[in-house]
């Protein structure tokens, strides 16, 4: 390990970030370097620039992407290098704000049913029944099941916070199911990983994501579905059941009630409820004749 690297890897484990964010901000220095080839604390501000350059105009990355390669950039000058930062010089891109898309139920009930494997519809329901994030639902271990409560314990969710999505009894009926189908039971995981599921170790966010991409060709979607689509079709059909804002906050675990108004704009049901202004226009019945 590199000296740069280890005094990195020490103030990141200092203010607590995630190992996930730990491996993606390392990742991004080094990824940096390697591009110029050169030791990243002898890269300056004209070597940020041409690299936000490149990884827009020639990697095609989103804004989004982009956004969070300067942050791990702007952490490593400023608290590893203790160097200034000008926000000026190196502004964040703007954001694209797309709406998610959104599946109808029949069709989440299409994927489900087509998914290759009995492991891969139990992911898939689980994601839809929850709302999880792929990595909260990769690291469910069995204990997280509390079905007295019927309730689904997330720890360490997105922002080190923990929280309880409800549990379906439909779904704890296939989580039986799948415990039985599992051939090992000493894995405290309840997605154990390896090619058999019998790892001391979860299973890895491709698999769900593979889960997702294999029953959607399987059910001839004509959608790229992830493990997020089913976050999205979650949390908007709860809306267009009747469920509040605030609850859905909760279940999904944002941290501002903003991220979930993003689903009035897909409820099909707050949409509807809503009529278009034409409708109160007082217009003649008819359309003027073409002379």
């Amino acid at each position: 390990m590199t000296r740069l690297r280890k005094m990195m890897l020490e103030e990141l484990q200092r203010r607590h970030f995630s190992e996930h964010t730990i491996r993606y901000y390392i990742r991004t220095v080094e990824d940096f370097a390697r591009h110029f080839n050169r030791r990243p604390d002898r890269l300056g501000l004209r070597h940020i620039r041409e690299y936000q350059a490149e990884l827009f105009q020639k990697r095609k990355l989103s804004s989004g992407t982009v956004t969070n390669y300067l942050a791990a950039l702007r952490f490593f000058y400023i608290k590893t290098l203790k160097k200034a930062w000008s926000v000026a010089e190196t502004p964040y891109p703007k954001k694209t704000h797309r709406l998610p898309a959104i599946l109808s139920q029949e069709e989440v009930a299409r994927l489900i049913d087509a998914a290759r494997t009995p492991f891969h519809r139990t992911l898939l329901m689980t994601l839809y029944a929850t709302g999880l994030r792929c990595a909260e639902l990769t690291h469910l271990r069995v204990s997280d099941i509390d079905s007295k409560r019927m309730v689904i314990h997330v720890q360490g969710g997105k922002g080190r916070r923990d929280r309880d999505v409800m549990l379906s009894p439909k779904l704890l009926d296939e989580l039986r199911q799948h415990w039985r189908r599992l051939r090992g039971k000493n894995s405290d995981w309840l997605f154990p990983g390896n090619r058999w599921h019998t790892a001391d170790y979860p299973i890895d966010e491709k698999t769900p994501r593979h889960a997702c991409q294999g029953a959607a060709k399987c059910a001839a979607l004509n959608h790229a579905i992830h493990p997020h689509t089913l976050r999205h079709c979650f949390a908007t059909h709860l809306l267009e059941a009747g469920a509040d804002l605030r609850t859905i906050q909760m279940l999904l675990g944002h941290s501002s009630l903003k991220e979930t108004t993003v689903y009035l704009h897909l409820s099909k049901r707050h949409l509807s409820a809503t009529p278009s202004p034409l409708d109160s226009l007082p217009l003649k019945d008819e359309s003027p004749q073409e002379g």
